[in-house]
């Protein structure tokens, strides 16, 4: 069993595969995306990323430990929610994936993410 990682570039997903293309040979490569469900909440069209290879198929995406999103759909902050203050929402980013945030994040914020949990780290 050989396995090995290539340098793609994410291009886009359509509803059935993630595109992919290598970033050397610029071959492009269509991937399930139910086998990379967990790895796109994370990656934004146009990213590179590691495609890690067993025997020469494609089998998951290596993502690093955190990723820094836009958040573009969450509830408006409300005068006094500060950084110590307790609680939590939920805010959409720009892959689509929810992510619990404090109640300070606004829409148009980066945030960073530990792509293990799906939780917020920080403002990035």
């Amino acid at each position: 069993m050989r396995t090995e990682a290539r340098k793609m570039q994410f291009l886009y997903a359509d509803g059935t595969d993630a595109h992919f293309m290598d970033s050397q040979t610029y071959d492009q490569l269509a991937v399930p995306e139910t086998a990379l469900a967990e790895a796109l909440k994370y990656i934004r069209p146009n990213e590179d990323v590691d495609m890690l290879y067993i025997d020469d198929q494609p089998s998951d995406v290596q993502l690093p430990a955190s990723v820094e999103l836009e958040v573009t759909q969450t509830e408006p902050g409300v005068r006094g929610d500060t950084a110590s203050g307790g609680g939590n929402k939920p805010a959409t980013v720009e892959t689509g994936a929810t992510v619990n945030v404090p109640l300070f994040v606004n829409i148009g914020d980066r945030i960073k993410v530990d792509t293990r949990s799906g939780s917020y780290m920080s403002r990035a």
